[in-house]
């Protein structure tokens, strides 16, 4: 899924009240991406940041130990560094073995899961996860490329909570969040 760290980037980049811009002269001929951000400190102009725009400051600790599971190093490492900057404690694995692996001394409280991965796919994963004392009360969301009504009714027979498609909606992930925090977990 090669779009799905570039919708991170743009919804990070969002949240803190910049722009993202990318170029390109045609095929072959390379491209430019340009970020841009408003100033933390001292005087920013009008046309860089509007008065009523003001930075995110850095979210406080929530308490929430997630754990991102994908084979694809660059979608896991970008959805984890904007889970941190929400304040979630975020742990990594590239693959099933080391998710389980992880999730035995993390014990998180949400678990994002890619499904298509070569060593232990998602679904057995979660069947594992969920075999754990510590498992059963883990949040599951599939985090995956496969979006048909089978590969859904699959996640849930193997205990996803939920079900999103790759690239996900920033809102999507963020109302998951918040149903965390407010029950508890």
């Amino acid at each position: 899924t090669p779009y799905f760290p570039g919708l991170l980037v743009k919804n990070l980049v969002k949240m803190h009240n910049g722009t993202v811009e990318a170029r390109s002269n045609g095929v072959g001929k390379g491209s430019e991406f340009i970020v841009r951000l408003p100033r933390v400190h001292g005087h920013a102009s009008a046309e860089i940041a509007p008065k009523d725009v003001r930075p995110r400051e850095a979210a406080a600790p929530s308490g929430n130990r997630l754990l991102v599971v994908d084979d694809n190093k660059d979608a896991a490492n970008t959805l984890a560094m904007l889970l941190r900057l929400q304040g979630h404690e975020v742990q990594v694995a590239f693959s099933g073995v080391a998710a389980l692996e992880i999730a035995k001394a993390f014990h998180p409280h949400l678990v994002f899961l890619d499904i298509g991965m070569p060593d232990m796919d998602g679904y057995e994963v979660a069947r594992r996860l969920r075999n754990e004392t510590w498992g059963r009360n883990s949040v599951l969301v599939a985090l995956t490329g496969w979006g048909q009504h089978d590969d859904r009714r699959r996640s849930a027979e193997a205990g996803f909570n939920h079900h999103l498609v790759k690239p996900p909606e920033f809102s999507s992930l963020s109302e998951i969040l918040t149903n965390l925090n407010s029950n508890g977990n």
